[in-house]
C-alpha cells in the first residue's frame, strides 16, 4: 500500500524487521502537547528507534509511549525512550502490576528466554478508553489471543487501526495462552470478528507494511486459524520454531550445544515439548535439534561448523 494513503495523513510508520515491532509515531495536532509513539520495538535495536523516532519528530516533542502489549519486541525501547525523552509509558492494565515488580515470570520474558530493559509504567490503557493524538480519537480495544492483555488502538474518523499482532497482511501472532496450556484460538477469531465489523479502511500490523485489503487479510487469518485448532501441534510446532528463530535473532549466533542448552532451559519451550513433543523426542533439547534443522533447511538459519547463526 502507497505510504501516502490519505487516512495516514499526520502518521509516520516506521516498518521494522521481525525482531522489532512497527513503530507508529502520532504527529501532535495544534495545542497537543507532544507526538504519541505506539510500541517501542526490541532493546537490540534501541539506539536504532530513537534514532527514527527523532527524524520523524523532526524537532518536534515526544510526549508519551504507548505499548498494545508487552513483549520483548514491542517494549524493549521503552527503557531508552524513557531516558532519552523523558517519557511516560502506558501500558494494558493487566501487565502494569507486572512491569512495576519486573515480574519475569509474569511478563513471559523469563518463560520465552528472551531480553528486555526494565522501565517504568506511568499509566494505563483499559479497553473501552479512548485518547486524544493528532485530532484523532484512538479507542482502545481488547485484542486477547496472541497475549491475553494485548490491545488495538482504532480511530474510527479515518478507519485506521493499529492491530498490533492481532492481524497480519499474512496472518497474526503466536498464541502465547495456547503455548501455556490456556485456551487462547477462540479469542483469536473473537477479536478477527471484531476487527471485521469494524470500518476499516487501513490496517497498520505490528509487523509488515499497512494494508487496506482488510477481508483478503482475515481470510487468511481464519483460514490459519482453522489449520491450527484442527491440528494444535502444528501451532506447537509452529511456536517452538518462531521461539528459536527470535532467540537467534537476539544473539545473532550460537554453538550448536549452547542452543540446545538454551532450548532446554526455556520452560516455554519445555512445557511445548511436553505436551507436543514428548511423542517425536526423548527430551527438549532433542525437540529442539529437530526444528534448527528444520529452519535451517528453509533457510531461516545457518548451521556451518557446529555453529547457528541467523540469516
Amino acid at each position: 500500500m502507497p505510504p501516502n494513503h490519505a487516512s495516514l495523513h499526520g502518521l509516520t510508520v516506521l516498518e521494522r524487521g521481525w525482531l522489532s515491532s512497527n513503530n507508529i509515531l502520532i504527529h501532535a495536532a495544534d495545542g497537543e502537547a507532544g507526538a504519541v509513539l505506539v510500541d517501542a520495538s526490541h532493546v537490540n535495536h534501541a539506539a536504532q528507534t530513537v534514532a527514527l523516532v527523532r527524524h520523524a519528530l523532526r524537532g518536534g516533542r515526544l510526549a508519551r509511549v504507548v505499548n498494545t502489549h508487552l513483549h520483548s519486541d514491542h517494549c524493549g525501547g521503552n527503557a531508552t525512550l524513557q531516558r532519552e525523552f523523558g517519557v511516560p509509558v502506558i501500558v494494558p492494565p493487566g501487565s502494569a502490576d507486572a512491569v512495576r515488580a519486573w515480574d519475569g515470570a509474569r511478563l513471559t520474558f523469563d518463560a520465552t528466554g528472551q531480553r528486555c530493559e526494565r522501565f517504568e509504567v506511568s499509566g494505563t490503557l483499559s479497553p473501552g478508553d479512548h485518547f486524544v493524538a493528532g485530532d484523532r480519537r484512538w479507542d482502545v480495544l481488547a485484542a486477547p489471543g496472541h497475549d491475553p492483555d494485548s490491545v488495538m488502538l482504532f480511530d474510527a474518523g479515518h478507519g485506521v487501526l493499529i492491530s498490533a499482532d492481532a492481524l497480519w497482511e499474512h496472518g497474526f501472532g503466536v498464541v502465547f495462552p495456547e503455548i501455556a496450556g490456556e485456551p487462547g484460538f477462540d479469542d483469536v477469531g473473537t477479536v478477527l470478528d471484531a476487527i471485521e465489523g469494524l470500518p476499516v479502511r487501513v490496517v497498520i500490523p505490528g509487523h509488515g507494511a499497512p494494508f487496506t485489503e482488510v477481508t483478503a487479510a482475515l481470510a487468511r487469518a481464519r483460514s490459519r486459524l482453522a489449520a491450527f485448532q484442527a491440528d494444535p501441534v502444528r501451532h506447537a510446532r509452529y511456536a517452538a520454531k518462531v521461539l528459536i528463530k527470535y532467540h537467534l535473532m537476539e544473539v545473532q549466533q550460537h554453538a550448536m550445544q549452547d542452543l540446545l542448552r538454551w532450548v532446554a532451559a526455556t520452560p516455554m519451550l519445555v512445557a511445548l515439548w511436553a505436551r507436543h513433543g514428548t511423542h517425536e523426542s526423548d527430551s527438549p533439547a532433542a525437540w529442539g535439534e529437530r526444528f534448527v534443522h528444520e529452519l535451517a533447511g528453509a533457510g531461516a538459519l545457518e548451521l556451518r561448523d557446529g555453529v547457528a547463526s541467523d540469516r
